[in-house]
């Protein structure tokens, strides 16, 4: 028999999946824990033989609605199915946009950075959650609740980023690679849409075709209440939530700007 990365994965995955994990009647004692080879064909729709094969090594090439097929009757999560897709040369077909909601468990640590401005972005530039320092440095933008849109519509924006063009041609970049993801977003259909429509500023920076992500990196702000500020911004993959993002800002510790923050800060938290 002879062995493959896929029938490795394929025979490790059908021993871990009880039958009642996938609705099946157990059928009293087994030889081998898990599913039978014919139990996955089923649940499967491909027939044993072909099943057998793939297992064996000798069927290297499923299409890609086999491979859709097979972690279904596996139950495997997104990583396993993504792995599996991987081993077979093959990229998974994207899941449909589920509606986005911040995860309670990451607005109890935004809640829990009291002195650090913090803001959980959508697929599409929409802000879903922010901690109370975060809100009280965008109390300028963001109105409409979307970066895009305040960034380029809202006329306090020009002021409130001390480098307006750079942060026009930052978020429209980032905003080309999310709309670029396989599959599209809806969300994000709908945004370059209205823009495009609303903003000649826009047009010409979506016309440029320049696509990249938040960088790490200082950013320049003039608070109305508190003057100028100039952070640091981090950005972090939201992993249990694909194409969401966490944008955590600090000041240089001793700094005018972390006095500034501070005091902000201090704002924020007075009646």
């Amino acid at each position: 028999m002879a062995a493959s990365p896929l029938g490795d994965y394929l025979r490790g995955r059908r021993a871990a999946v009880r039958p009642a994990d996938v609705d099946l009647p157990g059928h009293g004692p087994r030889r081998v824990p898990g599913l039978r080879r014919e139990e996955v064909a089923v649940l499967a729709g491909v027939s044993a033989d072909y099943y057998v094969r793939l297992e064996q090594g000798r069927e290297r090439s499923p299409s890609a609605q086999v491979l859709d097929a097979l972690a279904d009757a596996l139950a495997l999560d997104d990583d396993g199915r993504r792995h599996l897709f991987r081993l077979a040369g093959l990229a998974p077909r994207p899941a449909a946009p589920a509606p986005e909601r911040a995860d309670p468990a990451l607005l109890q640590l935004l809640d829990s950075w009291p002195a650090t401005p913090a803001l959980l972005l959508g697929r599409a530039y929409d802000v879903l959650a922010a901690n109370r320092l975060g809100s009280a440095l965008f109390s300028g933008p963001p109105h409409s609740g979307n970066l895009v849109v305040d960034v380029f519509l809202d006329p306090a924006a020009r002021t409130f980023y001390a480098d307006w063009p750079a942060a026009a041609a930052s978020t429209v970049a980032g905003l080309r690679l999310l709309e670029g993801v396989p599959g599209g977003d809806p969300r994000a259909r709908e945004l370059v849409r209205r823009l495009l429509r609303e903003s000649a500023e826009f047009a010409e920076l979506w016309a440029r075709n320049e696509a990249r992500g938040k960088s790490a990196g200082a950013k320049g702000f003039v608070h109305p209440q508190v003057g100028p500020l100039t952070l640091h911004a981090q950005t972090f993959d939201v992993r249990s939530a694909p194409g969401q993002q966490l944008v955590v800002y600090h000041a240089e510790p001793g700094s005018v700007s972390a006095q500034s923050l501070a005091l902000l800060g201090s704002l924020a938290v007075t009646p």
